[in-house]
C-alpha cells in the first residue's frame, strides 16, 4: 500500500506469551497545502489523495465552489534542501477572479489529525456562508437505510483491515449506494478527500448524498458538509453541542450514535422517513 501504511517491529503479548513481530501501521505525515505559491495551512494526514484533500479543504474553507474556480493542483518540486520532491507539498493554482483565500484563515501551526480546528484565526472563519442552502425535507431516507450505512462503510475500508487505526468517511446515495469512500488519520481529512473528489469530478452540489463518517460528529464535520451541498450526516458516535446547532442553523439532518438498528436524530427528522410514530413526551 506504498505511504499509506508502515510497518514497524513490535512485542506483542497474548496470554502471557510474548513474542516479536512486524506490526502494520497507518501513516500520518504532514502535508502543506499551499494556494498560488503562498502557504496556507500544514495538515497531519494519511498520504493518498492528496489532491482531493487539498480541493476539499478549499471548498470547507469557501475559497472555491466549483472545478472550473481550480486550474490546476500540483506536487512542489524542490521542496527540501536537496531539491527533492517529498510529496508533502502541494500548491494550488486557481483560476483568473477567484479570490485568494483571506489572511484569517491562515493557520498559525499546524492543523493535527484530531483537531481540524487547531489554529483557526476565528471561529467567525469556520462559520463560512455556504453557497448551496440546503432545501428543506430533501431527499427523504428510510431509517431501514440509514441502518446498513455502517456497515457497508467499513466493509469498504481497505487500509482499515491491516492497521485498524483509521477514520472513514463515505458519500452514500439517499437509496444507499456508496458512490465515493476515502480514509486517513483525520475525520476532517477524510471528510475534505471525499468533497474534493466531488469537486474535481464536478459534481458539487452533493444536495442528493447522505455522508456516512466512523466517529464523532464535531462542528468542523458539519460546517464542511454544509459547504458542501450535503444535507444529511450520519455519524456511529455522538455530536457535540455546536455540531447540532450548526445542523439546525442551517437545515442539515444530523443522525448520530448510528449502531445496528439504533440511533439518534439530532435535526432535520423531516428527511428520515419512517413507519412509525414517535411518542410524545
Amino acid at each position: 500500500m506504498g505511504r499509506v501504511t508502515a510497518r514497524r517491529r513490535v512485542l506483542r503479548i497474548r496470554d502471557g506469551v510474548p513474542t516479536h513481530r512486524p506490526d502494520t501501521l497507518a501513516a500520518e505525515e504532514p502535508m502543506e497545502i499551499r494556494v498560488g505559491g503562498r502557504p496556507l495551512t500544514v495538515t497531519m494526514r494519511t498520504p493518498g489523495h492528496d489532491f482531493d484533500l487539498a480541493a476539499g479543504f478549499l471548498v470547507s474553507e469557501g475559497v472555491v465552489r466549483s472545478a472550473e474556480d481550480v486550474v490546476g493542483i500540483r506536487y512542489c518540486a524542490g521542496a527540501t534542501a536537496d531539491g527533492s520532491n517529498t510529496y508533502n507539498v502541494v500548491d494550488v493554482a486557481l483560476a483568473p477572479g477567484v479570490a485568494l483565500p483571506d489572511a484569517s484563515l491562515e493557520r498559525n501551526f499546524y492543523t493535527t489529525s484530531s483537531c481540524g480546528l487547531c489554529g483557526k484565526a476565528s471561529l467567525d472563519a469556520v462559520r463560512t456562508k455556504t453557497t448551496w442552502p440546503l432545501d428543506a425535507g430533501e431527499p427523504r431516507v428510510d431509517v431501514e437505510t440509514l441502518t446498513v450505512l455502517p456497515d457497508r462503510l467499513r466493509e469498504a475500508q481497505r487500509v482499515f483491515d491491516s492497521t485498524g487505526g483509521l477514520h472513514a468517511a463515505g458519500l452514500f446515495t439517499a437509496d444507499g449506494r456508496l458512490t465515493c469512500l476515502r480514509e486517513d488519520v483525520g475525520r476532517h481529512n477524510a471528510v475534505d478527500k471525499v468533497i474534493g473528489e466531488a469537486l474535481r469530478a464536478h459534481r458539487l452540489p452533493l444536495r442528493d448524498s447522505v455522508l456516512m463518517v466512523s466517529g464523532r460528529a464535531s462542528f468542523e464535520l458539519v460546517q464542511k458538509a454544509v459547504m458542501a451541498g450535503i444535507p444529511v450526516l450520519a455519524a456511529v458516535s455522538a455530536p457535540s453541542s455546536l455540531a447540532v446547532d450548526l445542523a439546525a442553523d442551517s437545515g442539515l439532518t444530523l443522525v448520530g450514535f448510528l449502531r445496528g438498528t439504533s440511533m439518534n436524530v439530532y435535526t432535520g427528522a423531516d428527511r428520515v422517513r419512517t413507519d412509525l410514530t414517535a411518542p410524545v413526551g
